[in-house]
């Protein structure tokens, strides 16, 4: 799920990382909203906002809103710079260290999230925006760039596109090619809806420890991914022998 890249990558792989992350990112974006009232999962919002106060000359929040934008920049390109130093050196961890990140970020706000509410929201805005530009870039760059899970105007707009095509397109496998790539795009969508729901539900009744729910996911999905690499080198080598 996190080590396949490239040619190596199935549409199963993509499927998995893809009902994953999505998950998160939905109940992330509903748990951050509901918490401090700002979208976290993507920044089109936010670059708006951006704009119109510094039209009304509101410079302040307009570098606030700015600041939105940057942080999920940051997180994309830190995320990006991760994976490219540490495959250099161990190619099989390269991907896992961005989402420990990420889980470490989740379970930081989760457990001070009541005390930052309080002293400053925008705190953990930066916080769920950084995580969320590190888990897009991570996304992206395994799969490349079939799969992101935190930005739905995109996938809508391909969506349309790709259901679309299939009036025009009759040959058996660009026909294959595109129903598995719809498929992909309704699993992310759902999930990202589902994970929205839950997180809901999870938030009425734990606030912001909803995150922490998020954080042990992403975990369970490293630990899976590990356990099940290491299942199929001890296979190979069995069959080898």
């Amino acid at each position: 799920m996190f080590r396949h890249q490239g040619k190596n990558r199935t549409l199963n792989h993509n499927l998995k990382i893809a009902s994953l992350l999505s998950f998160i990112a939905g109940m992330v974006n509903v748990a951050g909203f509901l918490a401090v009232q700002r979208l976290t999962t993507n920044v089109t919002g936010h670059f708006a906002f951006f704009v119109d106060e510094i039209f009304k000359l509101n410079f302040w929040l307009g570098l606030v809103y700015f600041l939105y934008i940057f942080f999920f920049f940051l997180g994309s390109f830190v995320s990006s710079l991760l994976i490219e130093v540490i495959s250099r050196k161990n190619n099989h961890h390269a991907y896992t260290i961005p989402v420990l990140i990420e889980c470490l970020i989740l379970l930081y706000i989760a457990l001070q999230g009541p005390k930052l509410v309080m002293k400053s929201a925008d705190t953990i805005a930066f916080g769920l925006l950084f995580a969320m530009g590190l888990q897009n870039s991570l996304v992206t760059t395994i799969s490349g760039a079939s799969v992101r899970t935190t930005h739905l105007t995109g996938l809508f707009t391909d969506l349309g596109i790709e259901i679309s095509q299939l009036f025009f397109y009759k040959e058996r496998g660009q026909r294959s090619k595109l129903i598995s790539s719809i498929k992909l795009r309704f699993t992310i969508i759902s999930f990202f809806f589902i994970g929205g729901i839950t997180g809901g539900i999870l938030y009425s009744k734990m606030k912001l420890h909803t995150l922490l729910v998020a954080a042990i996911l992403l975990i369970i999905g490293v630990i899976y991914d590990s356990v099940k690499f290491r299942l199929i080198k001890i296979r190979r080598r069995i069959k080898t022998n």
